[in-house]
């Protein structure tokens, strides 16, 4: 069977149990603070678990996109490696929602691996909970019992809560679980080594596919569990592993899901792949994973960037890149070749890839290239320090500039010095590891309290399309710690405050407990929840609450969020079709719009843009929102989002049927005349293949408009109003150009003078000949030029010149080439240690010239010391 036989099967027979069968969610988290990424399947589901929101089927089945790179399951270090971990995957799984629990998902999961599958009975294992004193839990006898209705008593084996109580993070919902393992070793070594004693070993042929999760309890913060509102089965069925043991592979890699790549991949760089453990065929597994979680989380809409989960995506990508780079002896980008094979193998299952193929490929070829350089820089680096070290010792510290700054990890150092006859020191490799991960633990660390619960009602309703002022009740609230700063987070039973989504902003505003009032500074989701962000709690937490939204600034966010949607349809009209959002920001101030396109917007097509949204303003249409099934939308030419999760019925935003039709849960105008008018603010690139633009509307527009003609005013005024405005600043910047010639020469002419008085005067010091002098210079470049005029005429030179240009300290520093040698001087080195902290300051440059700038004027004779005395030492 192909992999894709396998997976339908699945979906199939749980179809056939009556599940329904449900949509992977995006691969990207959003409105979930703890999470960054999908890392199981039941993560979408996470507010049927807490009971925050009612299923519409107590029975699903699906195939979930995942990733597990970060966080309590990190598998990143072991991909490639070996031959069953990955950082994408799929997970198979079916849910019961408060419906069946442990006897049918036990007796189902059997019968579709043994009688659907035809797995041979004698190769499975199970585990059940063996119980947990610490905690109080029980043996888990009830799964117990029934798997003894179905397999051997000997071939069912005790768990400890490591491997049989599965937790989705540190707090959260959370149960005893049961595993399926399968021994796929030949007869010969099960015949030596009885399978039982290699379950949850970590051997490569004995291996976990299946885990069914028990829902039964919610981690608190505190790290007590109290039960669920209800009792709910979470499955999940690593679908590679299961490929594997059906097409009776030894490794994941071998199976029709990853092949296909690594033929590919075979072709492009003329090396073939042997599936042993060797550097070469690691890198081809790593290639064939990691493009995978590369291509998919970008489809998702993250793109890689220096922070959060688009760091993350980096790192992945990055580690591919180093190991064709290092092990397949590639120098060029290649990854991006193999996004087209990948979105034509998923098309059928996960067609998000195949839509935006041209935009991922683009994304991923750019990242390559720019790391390619970095890798060259950072060898250079490497060969740089192993040529002047003065041991035959990496230190920690290079080791831990070289990951941090170029990229390498520890092992590719460690590689490169093997080669030169160098160690690298781990030990302070790690401590600067450790170092830089506990800062970044200490800026991102939130702390955050249990919910103190006052109401039952399971969550609160949404009420503010319609109205800005609410009459409801506070049903619980917690406290919450980041950085130092404590705040409070409310839930309230309705709520008029827009959550931060789909780019638009928070609602801000007030809560009034009677005559205490409680300003709310944000409102965001946690998964179906909608939380008020403020700084203080009630005095009187159970009193009625008049919960009222910031009017103004609702109003000045709905206008840029409709001028958004009148934005895209403009784009792509004038720009092409090709054109989709991968980001926006809409709030009371501006709009901030990111799209896919591979050029710079020139003024002409700003202008015709703007134009065009204008026109529709000025039309005054009406802004038509109706809620639809989403089949039904999609019909009407509805754009939805990539990455986003929709559920059956949503929300509709037309304006003009024939113009703008799109998918969106915000908040808007009533008409396009509310807008007034449109006008841009700016446009850049943000990544590769992605442009953004800034625009604002209505009164922000306004004020644009009057400021950047208040500007033209006063620059008119300052040139005494001439009548050919453009024609007066270009000869003005003419005569500028012609003037600053000038004064270089000049410059350059007293360079010349003070050299020739001056080359005279160096010092002969231990068979250096130093000259150190303050000058008297019109800028820097000055400093630069006197040193560049010396350094011929005088040999063995070290020359230092100092001056005070426009209230600054400027340094120049030029070396002997032949002293950089035999003495080991560096210039950036000396100015880094003996000349910045002495002018408050900092520079760089060559090794034999570099220069600094600084705070400090009074300290340019001390300067001369400080390095005067160096050659003296």
């Amino acid at each position: 069977m192909t992999a894709s036989e396998i997976r339908q099967q699945f979906l199939d027979f749980f179809a056939s149990k009556g599940h329904q069968i449900v949509p992977s969610a995006p691969i990207v988290i959003k409105n979930d603070p703890t999470l960054m990424f999908t890392n199981a399947g039941m993560n979408q589901f996470k507010d049927y678990f807490l009971g925050n929101r009612v299923p519409p089927n107590k029975r699903v089945v699906d195939t979930q996109k995942c990733l597990r790179v970060s966080g309590k399951h990190n598998d990143l270090e072991e991909v490639g490696i070996d031959t069953y971990h990955h950082t994408m995957f799929e997970m198979l799984g079916n849910w019961s929602f408060g419906d069946y629990f442990k006897k049918e998902a036990i007796a189902w999961s059997w019968e579709l691996l043994t009688e659907v599958y035809k797995i041979p009975k004698d190769k499975l294992y199970v585990t059940v909970f063996q119980g947990d004193e610490k905690e109080n839990l029980p043996k888990d006898q009830e799964a117990y019992d029934f798997w003894k209705e179905h397999i051997a008593e000997d071939r069912i084996l005790l768990g400890n809560k490591k491997d049989n109580f599965w937790e989705m993070g540190d707090t959260g919902p959370c149960g005893p679980c049961s595993e399926i393992h399968v021994d796929c070793r030949p007869a010969a070594e099960k015949n030596l080594v009885d399978g039982k004693t290699l379950v949850n070993a970590d051997h490569p042929q004995v291996i976990e596919i299946w885990n069914n999760v028990f829902m039964q309890f919610n981690r608190l913060k505190d790290k007590s569990l109290e039960p669920l509102p209800a009792q709910h089965v979470d499955t999940g069925m690593g679908l590679e592993r299961l490929v594997r043991v059906l097409q009776d592979k030894t490794s994941n890699y071998d199976t029709d899901l990853f092949m296909g790549t690594i033929h590919t991949t075979e072709g492009l760089t003329g090396k073939k792949y042997a599936g042993t453990d060797d550097k070469k065929d690691v890198a081809f597994r790593v290639i064939a994973d990691h493009i995978r979680a590369i291509s998919f989380t970008i489809a998702d809409g993250q793109l890689p960037s220096n922070t959060g989960a688009g760091y993350v995506i980096r790192r992945i990508l990055r580690r591919a890149v180093r190991y064709y780079f290092s092990f397949l002896d590639v120098k060029k980008p290649l990854l991006h070749e193999l996004v087209p094979v990948l979105a034509a193998q998923f098309s059928h299952v996960f067609p998000e890839l195949q839509q935006q193929v041209d935009f991922v490929k683009k994304v991923v070829f750019e990242e390559e290239n720019n790391f390619l350089r970095t890798l060259e820089s950072g060898i250079r680096r490497i060969e740089d320090f192993i040529q002047h070290a003065a041991t035959k010792a990496v230190d920690g510290k290079t080791a831990f500039e070289l990951y941090d700054t170029y990229g390498f990890p520890y092992d590719l150092t460690s590689l490169i010095a093997a080669e030169n006859g160098f160690s690298v020191d781990e030990k302070g490799f790690d401590a600067a590891m450790k170092e830089q991960k506990d800062r970044s633990r200490a800026a991102t660390e939130l702390d955050m309290g249990d919910w103190v619960i006052l109401d039952e009602t399971p969550n609160s309703v949404f009420v503010g399309y319609e109205q800005l002022e609410s009459t409801t009740k506070l049903l619980k609230y917690r406290t919450v710690k980041a950085k130092g700063k404590e705040q409070f987070q409310l839930v309230l039973g309705q709520t008029p405050f827009y959550a931060e989504s789909g780019g638009q902003v928070g609602d801000t505003g007030t809560l009034h407990f009677g005559d205490e009032v409680i300003h709310v500074t944000d409102t965001k989701k946690e998964n179906n929840l909608t939380i008020h962000f403020a700084d203080k709690l009630p005095a009187q937490p159970d009193a009625p609450v008049k919960a009222a939204v910031a009017k103004d600034k609702r109003h000045n966010t709905e206008r840029h969020h409709s001028a958004t949607h009148l934005l895209h349809a403009a784009l792509r009209q004038v720009l092409g079709t090709h054109v989709a959002q991968k980001g926006s920001l809409v709030n009371a101030d501006a709009l901030r719009f990111d799209f896919s396109h591979f050029a710079k917007v020139t003024d002409e097509e700003l202008a015709q843009i703007e134009a065009i949204v204008n026109e529709k303003i000025r039309e005054n249409i009406p802004v038509v929102i109706r809620e639809l099934p989403k089949e039904e939308a999609l019909k009407l030419g509805a754009m939805a989002l990539f990455g986003e999760k929709y559920g059956d019925t949503v929300r509709v935003v037309i304006i003009d049927p024939t113009y703008s039709v799109e998918l969106c849960g915000g908040t808007h105008i009533s008409s396009t005349g509310e807008l007034g008018q449109f006008k841009f603010v700016s446009e850049g690139a943000v990544a590769a293949g992605v442009r953004r633009v800034e625009a604002v509307t209505g009164s922000k527009a306004e004020a644009f408009v009057n400021e950047q003609l208040q500007q033209l005013k006063e620059i008119k005024a300052a040139l005494k109003n001439p009548k050919e405005l453009v024609k007066s600043i270009e000869t003005l910047i003419q005569d500028k150009s012609s003037l600053e010639k000038q004064l270089e020469t000049l410059e350059l002419e007293k360079v010349r003078a003070l050299a020739a008085v001056i080359r005279h005067q160096a010092e002969n010091i231990n068979g250096v000949n130093f000259l150190g002098q303050v000058v008297n210079v019109g800028n820097a470049e000055g400093l630069k030029q006197l040193s560049f005029q010396l350094k011929n005429e005088i040999p063995d030179h070290v020359l230092l010149f100092v001056a005070n240009v426009g209230g600054k300290a400027s340094v120049a520093l030029s070396i002997d080439e032949k002293l950089v040698t035999s003495k080991g001087w560096e210039a950036p080195k000396i100015i880094k240690e003996y000349i910045a902290p002495l002018i408050k300051g900092g520079g760089g440059g060559q090794k034999t010239f570099a220069t600094a700038g600084g705070q400090e004027t009074d300290k340019l004779d001390q300067v001369i010391a400080a390095v005067k005395k160096l050659l003296t030492a």
